[in-house]
């Protein structure tokens, strides 16, 4: 596919992507968060979610779901978005809560954590706070900030997949720091799922502080 016709599918994409936030900008709201997490599934580490708040004029191409990226286009959105956000907010719970509340509710508030940061920095530049959120798939009970629940909402919501990408970064980054610390389960790679080499470091060496006790019940270490 030559370069002309990549941009074109691209900026095509990137136009059904803002949708959500162009009917919200037409309704008058104009500080949207998008909110996304990653870490729910792993053996291992903390659950992080980001808010992203775009400016209406946002129009960086390739902004999708995370996992959709290579880790290099990640790498490069994830300091375009940093540059660019009116503001993003970064929140994580740790393993050891996680054993304690379970994952959903970490979820949950590993993502409140980050809407109060991104309205931090909203305030610090003057701003008014949050007007909208949109969720992937979650819903955050009690919330006063209005709020849509999108299902794959990381690839239909340009806000909420600049969010992915700022929190699936920001955890890989952790996970390979800790496995400086832990190298016997191959975190630089799995980021604490749970591969073959992660199951065999944990037959081998057993668990480690940043293991999540309530996800390896069933297993003997």
């Amino acid at each position: 596919m030559k370069k002309a016709e990549r941009e074109k599918l691209q900026k095509k994409r990137l136009a059904e992507m803002k949708k959500y936030e162009e009917e919200l900008y037409e309704s008058g709201v104009s500080y949207i968060a998008g909110v996304d997490e990653v870490g729910r599934g792993p053996l291992a580490g903390p659950v992080v979610a980001a808010a992203v708040v775009l400016p209406v004029g946002f129009d960086v191409l390739g902004v999708d779901d995370s996992k959709k990226l290579t880790p290099k286009k990640r790498d490069e959105l994830f300091d375009t978005i940093k540059e660019q956000a009116i503001a993003i907010g970064v929140g994580q719970v740790e393993h050891d809560v996680i054993d304690k509340i379970n994952i959903l509710q970490a979820t949950k508030q590993a993502m409140i954590r980050a809407i109060i940061s991104a309205n931090e920095e909203l305030e610090k530049k003057g701003l008014p706070h949050i007007q909208h959120i949109l969720f992937d798939a979650i819903k955050i009970e009690g919330a006063k900030t209005p709020q849509t629940s999108i299902i794959h909402g990381d690839s239909k919501s340009v806000s909420i997949a600049a969010a992915s990408i700022i929190a699936k970064v920001t955890r890989d980054r952790q996970m390979v720091e800790y496995h400086e610390q832990y190298p016997w389960y191959a975190f630089d790679s799995n980021k604490g799922y749970g591969t073959k080499a992660h199951y065999e470091g944990i037959k081998e060496h057993g668990i480690c502080p940043i293991h999540r006790k309530s996800f390896l019940k069933n297993i003997k270490y």
